[in-house]
């Protein structure tokens, strides 16, 4: 169960905000009044935020009907310093996070049959409401995720958006212990992939471009390194007798495009790297072997639970930089440049 702290209660001075003020704005910080969350609501004094690719979407006003200034930021961990009205399943001082998964509706067809990460109406923190990039935050309580005593608040955030994607995409994969999967990419959501395949039990075959990346994709429990400026990928791939799946987590759709060769028999490629160019892939690719395309996005907050007892269990960790709350420009720029090792953690 996790840890219950005495959070500081808000003094009258505002708080600071890392904002976007329009659509491919830069980063502003401003103060603004603290938050009084409403009903079904607890108000988070945010501790870390991860800076998410995703938050470019925000940043450029990529995403339909985003209302500005919007404060970004959707890997959320803190404590809970007050709490709405009806709230009673959750304490003040208690640990917690926030996921990509902001909230649902419950009424929804999806949501009626219980697939609430399909929700038609889907809130997202960060574009829906104003996220983690800031000191307080109010937020639903179905968006609440309670965070293990074992882990960090700069290390449990980015678990809640990259790490349950890599986590929850894999266990859903329909690979079984044993069988050959590959983690295209060793950067922020395949660095942790790697990990988490390794533990499942498979035999993990990381893909990434150059050399250098080959002993860290080691130590993160590959079995294999293939270079993919230096070899056929999926060539390779076919010689260990074809991939049961392939998890594509760096965002090129060439790059992806070209390993579908790779997947043996019934072999899925499981596309988690968000870009906005066509894969390109021929019928006969598919039907040949049985092959199969899908993609899969992060997960509820009860899959953000679970990976994060997963890697409190197994020792999964990301690898992150950190930077305070007044460099969120610095920070988002630095995640945006693909040199950050490997997750960029805001700290308030």
């Amino acid at each position: 169960m996790a840890t219950m702290r005495v959070a500081a209660k808000p003094e009258a001075a505002p708080m600071r905000v890392a904002q976007i003020p329009k659509p491919g704005g830069d980063f502003e910080i401003v103060e603004r009044e603290i938050p009084t969350p409403g009903a079904g609501q607890v108000r988070i004094k945010i501790q870390a935020c991860g800076v998410c690719h995703s938050d470019v979407l925000t940043k450029e006003g990529l995403w339909p009907g985003i209302e500005y200034p919007r404060v970004p930021g959707h890997e959320v961990a803190g404590i809970i310093d007050e709490l709405g009205a009806g709230v009673s399943a959750w304490k003040k001082g208690q640990r917690v996070g926030v996921g990509w998964h902001g909230g649902h509706d419950g009424t929804c067809r999806e949501c009626r049959r219980g697939d609430f990460n399909n929700c038609r109406n889907l809130t997202i923190p960060g574009i829906s409401y104003d996220g983690g990039y800031q000191e307080y935050m109010a937020a639903p309580v179905e968006a609440l995720i309670p965070i293990p005593d074992s882990l960090g608040d700069v290390e449990a955030a980015p678990l809640l958006c990259a790490g349950v994607t890599t986590y929850n995409s894999l266990r859903h994969s329909g690979a079984m212990p044993g069988d050959l999967v590959a983690v295209q990419g060793i950067g922020g959501l395949g660095h942790l992939g790697v990990q988490f395949a390794n533990k499942f039990g498979y035999k993990v075959a990381a893909i990434g471009r150059g050399p250098e990346n080959g002993a860290l994709a080691k130590k993160l429990g590959a079995s294999i390194y293939i270079d993919s400026q230096s070899t056929n990928s999926a060539q390779e791939l076919q010689k260990l007798g074809g991939a049961q799946v392939i998890l594509a987590t760096a965002p090129s759709s060439k790059a992806m495009s070209e390993l579908i060769d790779g997947l043996g028999p019934n072999g899925k490629l499981l596309v988690v790297g968000a870009t906005f160019d066509p894969i390109e892939v021929t019928p006969i690719q598919l039907i040949s072997a049985s092959r199969s395309l899908q993609g899969w996005s992060t997960g509820t907050p009860a899959d953000s639970e679970d990976t994060l007892h997963f890697a409190e269990l197994t020792g999964v960790r990301p690898m992150i930089e950190t930077y305070p709350l007044e460099r969120a420009d610095e920070a988002y720029t630095r995640m945006m440049s693909g040199k950050a090792q490997f997750r960029v953690v805001l700290t308030m």
